[in-house]
């Protein structure tokens, strides 16, 4: 798992990005088009209408999603991702009548769908651990050794 788990993290949200920017493309097919179009419509103050702004964001997803399954780039297709995490958490706020059906506890379908990117950010922070060498660490010895070496004897400035 310490061997490949990152890598499959990494293609698997590759994956999941790729295919639900391409059903932005094709209207009617994503069920968040309308939701997000109207969202980044919102947040432009209306500069950037929703027919614009569906087809640029489902770009941005396929990008995302290229970058990860490829694994180029990775610095920016991770800031890209969290950029574009950040803006889809915003319609809890905006349209909370179509995201929740008792605030803070029971999301509509819609809401759910928003909500489950938190598993999409702790993916992105998971893999962006491992973009400048970091890596898991199959053998507890190992890893507890790593540990104890990253925090420093006892007393030390950080500690």
């Amino acid at each position: 798992m310490a061997r490949h788990g990152i890598t499959l993290l990494r293609l698997a949200v590759g994956v999941v990005f790729f295919w639900f920017g391409v059903l932005k493309f094709f209207p009617g097919l994503s069920p968040a088009s309308d939701l997000a179009g109207r969202t980044i419509e919102t947040l432009s103050g209306g500069l950037v209408p929703a027919a614009t702004a569906v087809p640029v964001l489902a770009a941005v997803e396929c990008l995302i999603g290229l970058g990860l399954i490829t694994g180029r780039a990775m610095r920016a297709t991770l800031a890209l991702l969290f950029l574009q995490m950040l803006g889809t958490f915003t319609p809890l706020l905006l349209f909370p009548a179509e995201t929740w059906i008792l605030f803070p506890f029971s999301p509509t379908l819609e809401g759910q769908y928003i909500v489950k990117n938190l598993v999409l950010v702790g993916a992105g922070i998971a893999i962006g651990a491992t973009v400048r060498g970091g890596t898991l660490v199959a053998d507890p010895q190992a890893a507890a050794s790593a540990a104890a070496e990253q925090r420093g004897p006892v007393g030390e400035a950080g500690s």
